[in-house]
């Protein structure tokens, strides 16, 4: 996501006003911070209220429960500790305590985050602290205890360790890649700070709101899910067709190494759990040799989860990918070097993120990773089962082509379900389903991993979820349930579900399962909400066609005294 002006965005912002709430407390200076990630957020199209606190009242605010932090509600918290107050705090050690200034620093901010975690369930945002020189030890303060540059590093990966280990609600903020990126002169200017406190200067400021949106959205479940990428003169310069295998360019000549980096970029994000597609305007055999034959080639054939080779437009095939992963244009980014190509899929899917790759090869892994298009909230072990988990499903619709009875495919998949609580290993993953499962999804409501922890350890709530596998793998972790106990009847605060298994038996499985966990609580009631988004119509009839009785308001309810249970293929 390309950035525009302050002025620009200073200008959207009078129309910020939105369902979600930013409360920002910080050290120094931060209303042109408010201003521009309200335009920003006008600018995505998800406009959000942002508040701008107190100056420099972190403590105040934080440790006061009936501050106007608490009242506020907010859905996020930003917490700014300026790396300039920070250095200030450093030289007003004593010399003999330095060493230690990053562990004393680092137990102060954990404090606070979890003061503001017993307060409230926003999800709190921190910034890292910028390296700055003091010149001071000149490069020998990198190995000298006693300097700031060296308790600064040191602060930063304490930080880190802190969020990993102890704070799942806080989400970081890198600020100090930003200020590498730009450069010291673009990032800061002393005359800003000593005059208006203002920690990064204005041109800045619409950087630095763009990747605080994307941390935001992404905790709301807007995420770029899958890269489908061309071939020739994409992932490789030539044409495979028409050049050969040794005649395309990869390896370390010519333009080989610029490709070679774009592959390599493009298998890290496959690792981290992004799906990697391939769609080419080619005969598949001849698409396919390097990925099975080239010595230099970095993505193999199992790093891709469905390649598309043919002679049609690439809108349509497209098309095929998104019916074979089941999810939304919105979460695609396509690649090719043919603007032609672009344009169509850029007029016919205007949803599919589409950059203009730059001309020359060696420009293009900087460019798309200066988009930034790939934010993480949320990192799981599923992540990296999930292009396997993509092939064995298209295994399982090319099987089904070959079925004229969907019964009787249903039965040759052999699938086994399992259904128990929540457990501790999988809070990360339930969390992450609950941040990015927007289509089958009926009330949306997101949850952190602490969160997720609180509700399993809460006797108010039953909590259920689901894995699948079948004779082609596991389908994983696809669905999960909360239940909450209400005075006379079991609630569903969250039903969500993996799309890619739809239609084979698993919602009316677990349906089933529910309805019996509400007849052994002693509940005669389970009631259901649907709470539309502009995602999830899929299933706004989805409680309905279950046979539960609409009682008004998008709530459903159910008497469980005589219920019949579905017939699956599902064996639990």
């Amino acid at each position: 996501m390309e950035t525009v002006t302050y002025s620009a965005l200073k200008r959207l912002a009078k129309q910020a006003v939105g369902t979600q709430t930013l409360y920002i407390l910080g050290d120094c200076a931060t209303q042109q911070l408010a201003t521009a990630i309200r335009g920003e957020t006008v600018r995505r199209g998800r406009p959000m209220t942002v508040i701008d606190g107190a100056y420099d009242q972190f403590e105040a605010m934080i440790l006061d429960a009936g501050s106007p932090l608490y009242e506020a509600k907010p859905d996020f918290v930003l917490l700014w500790f300026s790396v300039e107050k920070c250095q200030k705090r450093f030289y007003h050690t004593v010399p003999a305590e330095r060493i230690s200034f990053a562990e004393r620093e680092c137990e102060r901010i954990c404090g606070l985050w979890a003061q503001l975690a017993a307060h409230t369930n926003a999800k709190i945002l921190c910034p890292d602290f910028p390296e700055t020189d003091d010149a001071v030890f000149g490069s020998y303060a990198l190995r000298q205890p006693i300097s700031f540059a060296y308790q600064c590093r040191k602060l930063n990966f304490l930080l880190s360790e802190a969020m990993a280990a102890t704070a799942p609600q806080v989400y970081p903020i890198a600020l100090s890649a930003i200020a590498n990126r730009v450069g010291q002169d673009a990032f800061y200017r002393d005359r800003e700070w000593y005059l208006a406190k203002m920690a990064v200067c204005t041109d800045t400021l619409p950087l630095l709101a763009a990747r605080m949106t994307d941390v935001m959205l992404g905790l709301q479940g807007s995420v770029k899910k899958c890269v489908i990428t061309d071939l020739d003169n994409t992932l490789w310069g030539g044409v495979i067709g028409d050049d050969g295998m040794d005649g395309i360019a990869l390896g370390d000549l010519g333009t080989g190494p610029a490709f070679a980096a774009l592959q390599t970029w493009l298998l890290e994000l496959k690792r981290r759990g992004i799906i990697l597609c391939v769609c080419s305007k080619n005969e598949e055999a001849i698409a396919k040799e390097p990925f099975l034959h080239h010595p230099e080639m970095i993505l193999r054939l199992e790093d891709i989860a469905v390649f598309v080779a043919n002679w049609e437009d690439k809108a349509s095939n497209i098309r095929k990918i998104r019916d074979t992963l089941d999810i939304g244009f919105d979460s695609m980014v396509f690649l090719d070097d043919n603007p032609f190509e672009r344009d169509l899929v850029r007029g016919m899917l205007p949803e599919v993120t589409v950059p203009e790759l730059p001309e020359d090869p060696s420009e293009a892994p900087q460019y798309l990773q200066d988009l930034h298009l790939f934010e993480a909230v949320s990192f799981s072990s599923a992540d990296a089962e999930r292009t396997a988990q993509y092939q064995a499903e298209a295994g399982r619709k090319a099987l089904q082509s070959s079925f004229s009875d969907y019964d009787a495919y249903l039965e040759s998949l052999e699938m086994v379900g399992v259904i128990v609580p929540f457990d501790a290993f999988h809070y990360p993953r339930i969390a992450q389903l609950t941040q990015r499962s927007n289509q089958f999804n009926l009330r949306t409501v997101r949850y952190t991993e602490s969160e997720i922890a609180a509700i399993s350890q809460d006797d108010r709530y039953i909590t259920r979820y689901m894995t699948l596998s079948d004779r082609f793998g596991e389908h994983g972790l696809i669905s999960v349930v909360i239940l909450e106990k209400q005075e006379d009847a079991l609630f569903i605060d969250t039903w969500l579900m993996s799309c890619r298994v739809l239609r084979r038996g698993v919602e009316e499985c677990l349906f089933d399962a529910v309805v019996a966990l509400t007849q052994a609580a002693g509940y005669r009631w389970l009631i259901g909400e649907y709470l539309p988004t502009a995602k999830n119509g899929m299933v706004a009839e989805f409680y309905a066609q279950l046979g539960m009785e609409s009682i008004g308001e998008g709530r459903y309810r159910l008497d469980v005294t005589n219920y019949t249970p579905h017939k699956t293929q599902i064996k639990l």
